[in-house]
């Protein structure tokens, strides 16, 4: 058994009584208090998650652009200095290597952050296929990265720093901001994976502790929480945001899995999957991603297989009993056919199988 990899903050987990669990063969926190507890808090005052484990890749030199043009479905030329961009890494046959951001720090310079458990397969995929003029290193071990998110996110952190957070707009992002009493500076980008309004903070592992502890006391009376992978899941499952693995993997393709927006397929770059995707895109896939409510008692789990008229046709990629709606709904990969609205289908269950019908997502908007 290899030992599980543990975040820089860690020691803030134990001192809290954190419940961890091993996650892609990380040490990490599930729950601090309570799943519900922990989706309520976000969505309603703000949550606190650390989310170190994710992948930080720096790519630079003149011919970064290009490269990263042809290794990702967004397209990169339209970013600027201090954008962010949501992209996707896939395969010639249209699978998905991983879904990431981009922020494009300089010209030249271009940051990307990546799913935790995909970081070396990552980076040895775009490492096989590097341009001469363009170069790569990996500085996962650089940065802490946290997340505020939630209503209240804005108003916490801005009583931590000078820098205008107001300005920073949506996929958009500040470089070398100060906090108080920390030592490094950060970058600020207002992104996240919850549905709420918030930002993802990148900073010098060694200020990590600091700037955890600074937020959480800063926040204390506004109702501010630590949170754990288990709201994480919950609270992105409900905006219908994709998790690697589930609704994306290299037999989903981004097309499938409803993320057509991140795939240019009219732009010039020649990148990995673009035939099949620009082909789903102008034909429609076979088969698609939606949302499924239970009409029986019972909750979708993550495989379980979905039936039509007695026939096996697709899967669950996600489910739980919604902590917002309180309604036991789930994700399912369908043929076409049997993806309109109100259509009903039924999901094994353990050994019964009980009547769901297909709704429209994202279940939950802020």
């Amino acid at each position: 058994m290899s030992e599980l990899k543990r975040t820089p903050l860690f020691p803030e987990y134990e001192r809290s009584g954190a419940k961890t669990i091993d996650f892609g063969g990380w040490d990490l926190p599930v729950q601090f208090s309570s799943i519900k507890e922990e989706h309520e808090a976000t969505r309603t005052k703000a949550g606190l998650f650390d989310v170190s484990h994710m992948g930080e890749i720096l790519v630079e030199g003149p011919e970064s652009e290009a490269f990263l043009q042809k290794m990702l479905t967004n397209d990169v030329s339209k970013l600027t200095v201090n954008r962010a961009q949501y992209t996707i890494m896939c395969y010639e046959n249209g699978g998905t290597v991983d879904d990431l951001l981009v922020y494009k720090l300089d010209e030249q310079k271009y940051l990307l952050v990546v799913n935790a458990a995909n970081t070396k397969k990552d980076y040895d995929w775009l490492n096989q296929h590097l341009t001469e003029d363009a170069t790569m290193e990996n500085h996962s071990d650089h940065y802490v990265q946290l997340a505020l998110q939630g209503p209240k996110a804005e108003e916490i952190l801005q009583r931590l720093t000078v820098e205008d957070l107001s300005e920073i707009k949506f996929f958009r992002f500040k470089q070398d901001v100060d906090f108080k009493g920390i030592e490094h500076k950060a970058i600020v980008s207002r992104t996240g994976y919850t549905g709420e309004d918030g930002f993802e903070i990148y900073i010098d592992q060694s200020s990590g502790g600091a700037l955890w502890r600074a937020i959480l006391e800063e926040g204390k009376d506004d109702g501010v929480q630590p949170i754990g992978l288990g709201a994480r899941d919950t609270l992105r499952f409900e905006a219908n945001l994709p998790l690697y693995g589930q609704e994306l993997s290299p037999d989903i393709t981004p097309v499938e899995a409803g993320m057509g927006f991140a795939v240019k397929a009219k732009k010039e770059a020649d990148f990995f999957g673009k035939e099949v995707l620009a082909k789903q895109k102008e034909e429609g896939p076979a088969r698609k991603l939606v949302g499924i409510e239970m009409i029986d008692k019972g909750i979708p789990r993550t495989d379980y297989p979905v039936y039509v008229g007695g026939e096996e046709v697709g899967f669950v990629t996600t489910g739980t009993q919604s902590p917002t709606l309180d309604k036991r709904i789930g994700l399912a990969l369908l043929p076409v056919k049997y993806t309109e609205e109100g259509q009903e289908v039924e999901v094994q269950v353990r050994k019964r199988r009980l009547r769901a019908k297909v709704v429209p997502t994202p279940f939950y908007k802020r």
